[in-house]
């Protein structure tokens, strides 16, 4: 029996318990590093759309009318509504500004057109340059035109 408590190397127990320590320093490290960086990051500024922020029009406006049959027209400020293709939009729309990029541009659609229909002038419009593009919305709730 003597024997057999030499070979077990005295009375050394084995610990199964992990050591934290290292785990808490890296921690506190990490978080050093985040509050160190976070003032450093840029947000990325989003001007976002609001309906009814305005209280009057601007005095220069050019209109885009997407009929139901899909057919475009033009009518720049209060005039009459003039027909135009989609391939010669922007140009019609660039005369009408009179050489101000910043004059803006509202799409007016019918609502039986395809939404397809409105995002093809939209997308005519801002590959020509147009700076200013905005859709323009129906004020009040009601399904009457």
């Amino acid at each position: 029996m003597p024997a057999m408590s030499s070979r077990g190397g005295g009375r050394r127990r084995t610990i199964n318990e992990i050591n934290m320590v290292p785990f808490i320093d890296v921690m506190l490290v990490l978080l050093i590093i985040f509050m160190v960086s976070a003032p450093l990051i840029t947000t990325g500024v989003v001007d976002l759309p609001s309906v009814g922020r305005s209280s009057q029009q601007p005095v220069h406006v050019v209109h885009v009318i997407v009929g139901a049959d899909e057919k475009l027209k033009i009518r720049v400020d209060s005039g009459e509504p003039e027909p135009v293709g989609l391939s010669a939009l922007a140009d019609r729309v660039k005369q009408a500004q009179q050489g101000d990029a910043k004059t803006p541009v509202v799409i007016s659609a019918d609502k039986a057109v395809r939404y397809e229909a409105v995002v093809k002038t939209m997308d005519k419009l801002q590959s020509a340059g147009v700076q200013r593009v905005g859709l323009a919305v129906k004020q009040g709730s009601s399904g009457e035109h």
